[in-house]
C-alpha cells in the first residue's frame, strides 16, 4: 500500500489587514470603557500596538507593491 507523505506544517498565516483592523476598533471601543481593569486594560493596550503595528507594516506593504505597479 502507499500511504501518502506526512504533509509539512504550514507557517500560520498572518491575519488579513481587515480583520486586524477590526480587532483593533473592537480593543479600542474596550479600552474606553471605564470598567475596565488596570490588568485588563494593560492587556488590551498591547494586544492594540502590536495589532497597529501590524496593520501598518501591511499597509507599508500594499503601498511598495503599488509603486511596483505603477513605474
Amino acid at each position: 500500500m502507499n500511504t501518502p507523505a506526512p504533509k509539512k506544517p504550514e507557517p500560520p498565516k498572518k491575519p488579513d489587514f481587515e480583520r486586524s483592523l477590526a480587532r483593533l476598533e473592537e480593543v479600542v471601543r474596550r479600552l474606553e470603557s471605564p470598567q475596565l481593569s488596570l490588568d485588563e486594560a494593560m492587556k488590551l493596550f498591547e494586544e492594540g500596538v502590536a495589532l497597529s503595528r501590524e496593520c501598518h507594516k501591511q499597509l507599508e506593504e500594499a503601498e511598495g507593491r503599488v509603486e511596483i505597479l505603477l513605474k
